[in-house]
């Protein structure tokens, strides 16, 4: 009986390596890069003992644990506990992300898109899809596991042994099978992809909130998230592997769970209840702007509700954060430079500029749901009456405009409310909006990008998301590695004004905004002229 439910996953699991055969490398490649880098980069950072006791002493404060996790072994900081303690967390969360889209992907996407349906129609099994896409899952993971472990090892770093190596990529593809096994279980709960990658997005947003709360306070409280579990491990330390064991068991018993839900729900549906809407739409719902607001409402208001929670967390920890950075070197040569100038005020500018990426996500994704509809078919529908395909994307467009000012807005807002109260700097709401608000330009170049790749090179809309992930990976690593400073200009943010800490300076801005202006043209142009691909 289950050799009949999963029969033809073979052929399905080929299928899908085919497929992500490109996307796959490059997100193990990207991870397996900046692990080592910032291993080594850690290492000629601290070369004597004291420096790194000294470094452990400012990691022992709540605010630094809610945001890299509960410190372990400082009483002797090595540079292998040092690394684990700064990153795992971190790329944790990303390989979450990586396992959560490519789920998604494979699953809930595929059957809104009907390639589920016409599968089902050859003769395969009725798991067969899900259990290729859980094996591709798990193959991956485990394949990053194994590099990140023999490329720690071969580092020849004296903290940095095999045993704690093992362990380093063991709750990295740990982390990344639980979610995996949590997206495959909301993907049968929801009836639409986008509803699938929200819950699960929401369950990594809830696992990262507790640990903070839990690392910062009562520790017992991080135990019941997977995140503040595996760092339980205590890699380089004490390499514990038994948080391992059991994140793997639940995982499994998600695993079964979700089998369990596939097989007796029916395609298209979901166990969540779908409101239905209303009779008649409303003469704004009949204008390709209000149905595409329509579509994207619930993303765009649960995002807002995380933006500015994100706001809130960021600041809650502004307290007394000057004596921290005193004699963190790390985070020294994170911020910009300018001795005189409060470390607080350093460390907001960094935080206004991570925030704008974050908030640079929602905007793009609202921009790129016009290529998902083209692939679904249903911009025909829009396209046969008396709409124009400029008129489309403008509807889109403003969106995403819209969505920019609002996820910035209320990101510094939930920073404002939590972080004014602790700061012991003179420094107002207006400032901080104004050092918020200055980074529109930016994201006004990257919408500028994704409508450029729309318009004229729809099949490298994807294009966007590596431009992102580029831009963080030069600002926020960019000064730790010591990277060229061409390569940092590449990104628009690094072109705007890090307020308070510097003078606004109106030249850059005007010239993103330009730039920006010019690549939405272009994209205006190339999708007025291309064909509408179904």
């Amino acid at each position: 009986m289950t050799n009949q439910l999963i029969d033809q996953s073979g052929v399905l699991f080929r299928f899908l390596v085919k497929r992500e055969r490109v996307k796959l490398p490059i997100w193990i490649m990207s991870i397996l890069v900046t692990t080592l880098s910032v291993a080594v980069a850690f290492t000629g950072l601290y070369q004597s003992v004291q420096e790194r006791q000294a470094m452990a002493e400012t990691m022992r404060n709540p605010a630094m644990a809610a945001l890299v996790g509960q410190g372990y072994g400082l009483d002797n900081y090595t540079d292998g506990a040092m690394m684990a303690h700064q990153m795992l967390l971190i790329t944790a969360v990303v390989v979450a992300i990586m396992n959560i889209l490519l789920v998604v992907r494979l699953t809930r996407a595929d059957e809104e898109d009907g390639q589920l349906e016409m599968l089902r129609a050859l003769p395969m099994g009725r798991l067969a899809q899900t259990y290729a896409v859980m094996i591709l899952v798990v193959g991956t993971n485990v394949v990053m596991a194994f590099l990140a472990a023999v490329g720690l090892s071969v580092l020849g770093i004296d903290t940095i042994n095999i045993s704690g190596s093992l362990l380093y990529g063991a709750v990295l593809g740990t982390t990344g099978i639980f979610f995996a096994a949590v997206t495959m279980l909301v993907a049968q709960l929801s009836d639409n992809s986008r509803g699938a990658m929200m819950l699960a997005y929401t369950v990594l947003g809830v696992s990262y909130f507790i640990r903070a709360i839990g690392d910062a306070g009562n520790t017992t409280i991080s135990w019941f998230s997977p995140l503040g579990l595996l760092m339980g491990a205590e890699v380089y330390v004490n390499n514990y592997w038994w948080p391992v064991l059991v994140t793997l068991i639940v995982s499994g018993l998600v695993i079964v769970m979700a089998f369990f839900l596939n097989q007796i729900r029916d395609i298209g549906s979901g166990f969540l209840p779908s409101q239905s809407g209303k009779m008649h739409a409303s003469r704004f719902l009949q204008t390709p702007l209000g149905l595409a607001m329509r579509l994207q409402r619930t993303p765009i208001i649960a995002w807002t509700i995380g933006m500015f929670v994100i706001g809130a967390s960021y600041g809650s920890v502004l307290g007394d954060l000057d004596t921290f950075f005193e004699e963190n070197e790390v985070i020294k040569q994170m911020l910009s430079s300018g001795e005189e100038i409060p470390m607080t005020e350093q460390f907001l500018s960094m935080l206004m500029v991570i925030m704008a990426m974050i908030a640079t996500v929602p905007a793009v994704m609202t921009l790129v749901k016009i290529k998902a509809e083209e692939k679904q078919q249903r911009t025909e529908h829009l396209l046969a009456r008396a709409i124009s395909k400029p008129r489309l994307l403008a509807s889109y467009l403003i969106i995403a405009f819209l969505t920019s000012i609002v996820m910035l807005a209320v990101s510094v807002l939930g920073l404002a409310s939590t972080g004014l109260a602790v700061l012991e700097i003179d420094i107002s709401f207006t400032t901080l909006l104004q050092a918020m608000i200055v980074y529109l330009p930016a994201l006004w170049v990257m919408l500028g990008v994704t409508t450029l790749l729309i318009g004229i090179g729809p099949r490298f809309s994807a294009f966007s998301w590596f431009y992102l992930l580029y831009a963080f990976f030069v600002v926020y690593l960019g000064g730790l590695l010591e990277f060229p400073k061409w390569l940092a200009n590449l990104s628009p943010f690094a072109h705007i004004p890090q307020l308070p800490v510097e003078e606004i300076n109106y030249y850059s801005l005007i010239s993103l905004t330009v730039i920006a202006g010019v690549l939405i043209l272009i994209g205006f142009i190339g999708y007025r002229k291309r064909d509408v691909q179904g």
